[in-house]
Parts: structure tokens; sequence; C-alpha cells
């Protein structure tokens, strides 16, 4: 059983924030979904497990495409909790929680669950495109972290960035990233990077790919790719990626981007890119994907 569903016996008897319908708006999803969402699920557990206690002056949790906070396994009768129910039921809760998504509906709907929990007063919501708003975002927590209070420590914090396809920017990454903590678990589209790219390469138009990677690099990538120069297109555009992080302060960042693939065919979805300005966070990290949605060491 994944995390999104065993966090359900912390909220049992109340349908809002457990893993079944309550009459609100539900996306579908695939079943890969439930990997990605248990790797989101174990971090925050050892994250705020591991931070509750010390002195920060805030601990936050970002999610800019927050969706109705549930979904439903295509096909079948499973539902799962989406990132926004997983961050507000943990143990150890946040201080404070920005919830962004361009669809009303989807808003409205995580309103309501958000509603019964004990965090609904800690929750700021917003409706509109993510890369916009953002920055009234980074504004409020770099507002906290430049008062002045004695024994404490800058804000510690998270964004969640999960897209359904390009709508995350590289200028948003950037954004979050000028905050002095900052970890981010981003979604990297391998499959939608493999279908797209092939169609926009000779546009000089600046196209919806360039935004995702902040410039025009990956061209030079793909271009090499078509001549044999790289073994390997993705590896070669996540270092790019990553060296970038890098250029924001971010440390030690490995090659440990899980891969989740569509359970039918096998065939590669998207990865998982996580970056943290400590190395404790890259500890948790490869202890989270250390192991599979059933909790099993992975043997490679």
């Amino acid at each position: 059983m994944a995390e999104g569903e065993r966090m359900t016996e912390t909220n049992e008897g109340n349908p809002y924030l457990n893993c079944e319908k309550d009459g609100f708006l539900i996306r579908e999803t695939g079943a890969w979904a439930a990997e990605k969402l248990d790797y989101l699920c174990r971090y925050l557990h050892i994250f705020t497990a591991s931070m509750h206690g010390k002195p920060w002056k805030g601990l936050h949790f970002i999610d800019l495409f927050s969706g109705p906070g549930k979904c439903q396994v295509r096909n079948t009768k499973r539902v799962l909790l989406g990132s926004p129910l997983l961050a507000v039921t943990l143990p150890y809760p946040f201080s404070q929680y920005f919830f962004v998504d361009s669809d009303q509906a989807a808003i409205d709907a995580l309103r309501n669950r958000c509603g019964s929990s004990r965090q609904a007063n800690q929750i700021q919501y917003q409706v509109g495109n993510s890369n916009q708003a953002v920055s009234s975002i980074v504004q409020q927590i770099h507002a906290i972290d430049q008062q002045y209070i004695a024994g404490k420590w800058p804000s510690l914090n998270i964004a969640f960035l999960d897209p359904e396809g390009f709508e995350l920017e590289w200028n948003t990454v950037a954004l979050l990233g000028s905050l002095q903590r900052m970890d981010l678990i981003i979604y990297y589209p391998q499959m939608g990077l493999t279908r797209e790219i092939p169609k926009v390469f000779q546009n000089s138009a600046p196209t919806k790919i360039d935004a995702y990677f902040g410039g025009t690099e990956w061209r030079d990538i793909y271009q090499k790719f078509q001549l044999g120069q790289i073994p390997s297109l993705h590896r070669s555009l996540m270092d790019l990626y990553e060296r970038k992080l890098k250029s924001l302060g971010y440390v030690e960042i490995k090659e440990n981007e899980p891969l989740m693939r569509n359970t039918s065919r096998n065939a590669p979805l998207y990865r998982l890119i996580f970056a943290s300005k400590h190395p404790l966070g890259n500890k948790f990290w490869e202890q989270v994907t250390n192991r599979d949605i059933y909790g099993q060491n992975k043997l490679c």
C-alpha cells in the first residue's frame, strides 16, 4: 500500500482527508501517480519530523500545481490523496501552506477538503498562472526572513512543482531558488520532451521548451544527440537542468531522478528532480528513493 493510502489511518472518519470519494471534484490519473506521490509523502515525513521543534522562522510548503487534492486511478475505484492533502495531514505540520492552481473548481474542492483539517487557518489559496503567482509567495517568505527575531533561523521551505506538461517555467524555479532555504521536487517531462523537441527544434521563435529550460542550450544538446555525439538525450538534458540549479546555490545534485513508467506498456513517462541547498536534504532524498512504493529496498 502506498503512502497516499496509509495516510488515511490518521484521518479515520473524515471523508474529506481520506482516500475515498467525498462529493467534490476528483481528477483522473494513471496508476503511476501512486509512485510519485509516495516519493513526495515519504520525503515530507522525513523532512518535517527531522525539522520539527527547531527554531525556524517558518516551515512552508508550496504547491504551485495543487489540483483538487484527490485523484482517482483511471479505470479503477482507487482514490489517492494528492500532494496538498498529503502535506496538510502530516503528523508534524508545516506552519504555512501555499496552494496554487489555474482551475477555480480545483481550488474550490481543495479548500473544502482542507477546511476540515487542523491546518485550515494556515493555508493560502490562489487561482491563476503559477508562474505569476509565485512572485507574491516568495515576497511573503522574503519578508519573514528579513525580520530579526533573536534565536530564530531563516524559514525552511519546500516546493513541489508538478505540472501536467510544460507549464513550469525556469524563471519560476529561479525565483523560488532565491530563498535562502528552499528544497525543490521538480517534474521532468521525459515523454513530453521526447515527443515535443523534434516538433519545435527548428522553430526560431521562443517555445515552451525554451521557457522550461530557461534558454536555448537544449537545442545544442538535441543537435549533438542527432549527430550521435552524445549517448543519452535525457541524461544530457537533466545534466543541463541540474547545472542551472547549481548556479542558484543548490549543492550535491546527484543522478538520482526516479523514473515513473506507464504501468501497462512500461514506457518512460517522467522523472522527479530533487534539489536542496543543504547536504541533509540530499541524504533524505536518497533514503526515500532507495525504496519502492511497498517500502522494500531497491536492488539497483
